[in-house]
């Protein structure tokens, strides 16, 4: 049995990497061919394959295949609008944490993919167009410093430069008290789930 505890998420720090194009659906997230395993295990380097490889394999320019925007431990992806659209496959999200997306900063999610990533731990806030451009040519002028999404004071900020972004009370809720983790919930909650399984005849 786990004892780690509820973990909150109040904020959420690395290196950023910017994925252009309004309507990213989760089909192009990750295709659907390789959702035939049982777990999520490798599906991180799958993420977004057929827009970063060719039929034979070899590398397309995209910002997943660039040096520049890789980094160890925690990043953070700046995307469009309607980003995560389409099927509501657990898949996208799951192949996104894989690859080292721990934090999405974006103009708007579909509705499923954003509950499906706020059930992970994985913040995934608002910003206006204005902002979200302006970070991602931040970025993209140079990329080797962390963006800091700051999840309780609901902002974001890079190269000293901080926009604000917004988040449902109740995702926000969730990830800082962390009541996300619905598994977690029920590991805390088993003496009390003994106590009234007792008094049941």
């Amino acid at each position: 049995m786990s004892t780690r505890g509820l973990v909150r998420i109040e904020r959420v720090s690395g290196r950023p990497i910017p994925l252009r194009g309004n309507d990213v659906d989760t089909d192009r997230i990750i295709p659907a061919r390789f959702m035939t395993a049982i777990t999520f295990d490798g599906l991180g380097e799958l993420a977004f394959h057929d827009v970063r490889f060719d039929a034979e394999g070899h590398a397309q320019p995209h910002p997943m295949n660039e040096a520049r925007y890789r980094a160890k431990g925690p990043q953070i992806a700046l995307v469009n609008k309607n980003f995560g659209c389409g099927s509501s496959r657990e898949h996208a999200p799951q192949a996104l944490y894989r690859w080292g997306i721990h934090a999405l900063v974006g103009e708007s999610f579909a509705d499923i993919f954003f509950g499906n990533c706020v059930a992970m731990g994985i913040p995934c806030v608002t910003a206006s167009s204005s902002d979200v451009a302006r970070l991602m040519q931040l970025v993209e002028e140079d990329p080797g410093h962390e963006l800091v999404l700051d999840v309780a004071a609901r902002s974001a900020s890079y190269r000293g430069e901080t926009v604000p972004v917004a988040l449902p009370d109740g995702a926000a809720h969730q990830l800082l008290a962390g009541t996300w983790d619905a598994t977690q919930l029920l590991i805390e909650a088993m003496p009390r789930i003994r106590e009234v399984a007792c008094r049941v005849p």
